[in-house]
């Protein structure tokens, strides 16, 4: 198993690699400590699986994650970090993380995380998967005959592209010119015209309409 490690905690990786390489099955370790480093790499290493922290510096591991699919490497993204907040996981798996562990669970249940996508799973720590568990129960409880939304607003369609991405309102507002604010405001306005609660749900139906 060929693994890398972006994460811009360099105690951390650095304490991964050592206990990874001593791994049965383990091959190699690579570690970068952003976004940005491990796309630059020339060569890039092959991998079997990338170990993905959410809060990077920069490019923000949503929109890492979302690059490397949209690239459509052939290696698996696996979210690795604190971050349980339930708008980051449902972007993370929007956006083709093939699982999500945090870090508060030791390293033997991210070891059995690693061969559980090696074995064509989807590892989830346990918090994590109630939150998807719920997520699935309240769309089977969504009544189908909600009345028609309006569209969105050209803007509106700008940021909902940028959440797609996975990246954070202040990008998205240094792009569009804006203030945070006011991507906040239409992200608002996103929200109640498609009657979501989260960034994963808007992308969902932005996809689904044609949007994306």
């Amino acid at each position: 198993m060929h693994l890398g490690i972006v994460d811009d905690d360099t105690r951390l990786i650095e304490n991964l690699r050592f206990l990874l390489q001593s791994e049965p099955g383990v091959q190699s370790v690579h570690t970068f400590a952003s976004a940005e480093e491990f796309l630059a790499a020339q060569p890039r290493p092959e991998l079997d699986i990338l170990l993905v922290d959410m809060d990077l510096p920069g490019i923000s591991g949503v929109e890492l994650i979302a690059r490397l699919v949209e690239q459509a490497v052939k290696f698996s993204c696996l979210a690795h970090t604190v971050s349980a907040e339930r708008e980051t996981v449902f972007a993370a798996i929007q956006m083709g993380a093939c699982g999500y562990v945090l870090k508060g669970g030791g390293f033997r249940e991210l070891v059995s995380a690693l061969h559980e996508i090696e074995a064509g799973g989807a590892p989830m720590s346990p918090g994590i998967a109630r939150q998807v568990l719920q997520q699935f129960q309240q769309l089977s409880l969504a009544t189908p005959t909600a009345p028609a939304t309006e569209g969105l607003s050209e803007r509106e369609q700008t940021v909902l592209r940028g959440l797609a991405r996975g990246q954070a309102y202040k990008e998205i507002a240094a792009a569009m010119s804006v203030s945070a604010h006011t991507v906040n405001s239409h992200v608002k306005n996103i929200y109640e015209k498609l009657h979501v609660c989260s960034r994963a749900e808007a992308v969902r139906q932005g996809r689904q309409r044609g949007w994306l």
